[in-house]
This record gives C-alpha cells, structure tokens and sequence, in this order.
C-alpha cells in the first residue's frame, strides 16, 4: 500500500504560547517522498497557519 497517513502540527503556535493544532492525512509515500507543508486552520490562534508533516 502506498498511501500512508500522516500527522500535520502546527508550526507557530508554540511560539505564541498556544496548543498546537494537529491535523492527520495521508500522502503518497513513492511520489511525495519530501515532508508535506500546507496551510490549515488553527483553532486556537483563530487564523490559518503553516502545518508542517511531523514524525
């Protein structure tokens, strides 16, 4: 199976003193073989943010 899930965390909320917002999904494992980065919505500093692949 190529697919393999994956678990997104928040890259500035640590810095601002908040919970890190985490995120699961999945990638391809033999196409996207680099750290995935995307943009998410962080509950807790109430504005989008970068999320960063962890693990």
């Amino acid at each position: 199976m190529p697919r393999e899930l994956v678990t997104l965390e928040c890259t500035e909320a640590r810095k601002e003193g908040k919970a890190p917002s985490r995120y699961v999904t999945t990638r391809n494992k033999k196409l996207h073989t680099e750290k995935i980065e995307l943009k998410k919505y962080n509950p807790f500093l109430r504005r989008h943010t970068l999320h960063r692949e962890i693990k």
